[in-house]
C-alpha cells in the first residue's frame, strides 16, 4: 500500500480547437487566476482553490484519454515497486521540474497520475 498526501491536480480535457474559449471562461468568467508557464501539452493551468485545475485539449473520444486526478505521495520510489509487483503497467509523460511522477490504470482505464516533490 501507499501513503497519499493530498491531491495535487485534476486534469480535464476539452475539444481539440478550443483552448482559447476555455480560457476565456475559464480565466475571464469564472476569475479563476491562471498559472503561467509552459505547460505540457499545451495546457491551461489555473487555480481551483489551494488545487491546480490543468485544462487540455484532447479527442473527446478517444478511448486512451490523459484526464486523470493526481495525487501527492510518500515514497514514490517504492511506490512503483509495489505496482510493478501487482502488475500494474506503469507509464511516464513529460519531465516537470521539481517533481517526479509515473501513472497508471485502473483495470477501467481510468488514469491516476503520483507525484513526488523534490
Amino acid at each position: 500500500m501507499f501513503e497519499i498526501e493530498q491531491i495535487d491536480h485534476v486534469l480535464i480535457i476539452i475539444p481539440t480547437g478550443t483552448r482559447e474559449e476555455a480560457k476565456r471562461f475559464y480565466v475571464e468568467k469564472l476569475a479563476l487566476k491562471e498559472i503561467p508557464g509552459d505547460h505540457p501539452s499545451g495546457a491551461i493551468w489555473v487555480w481551483m482553490g489551494n488545487i491546480e485545475l490543468h485544462i487540455r485539449e484532447e479527442d473527446v473520444h478517444q478511448s486512451n484519454s490523459a484526464r486523470h486526478a493526481a495525487f501527492v505521495v510518500k515514497d514514490l520510489k517504492a511506490i512503483k515497486l509495489f505496482l510493478q509487483q501487482e502488475a500494474i503497467e506503469i507509464s511516464f509523460s513529460s519531465a516537470i521540474e521539481g517533481r517526479d511522477r509515473c501513472f497508471f490504470r485502473d483495470p477501467w482505464g481510468n488514469r491516476f497520475e503520483l507525484i513526488e516533490f523534490d
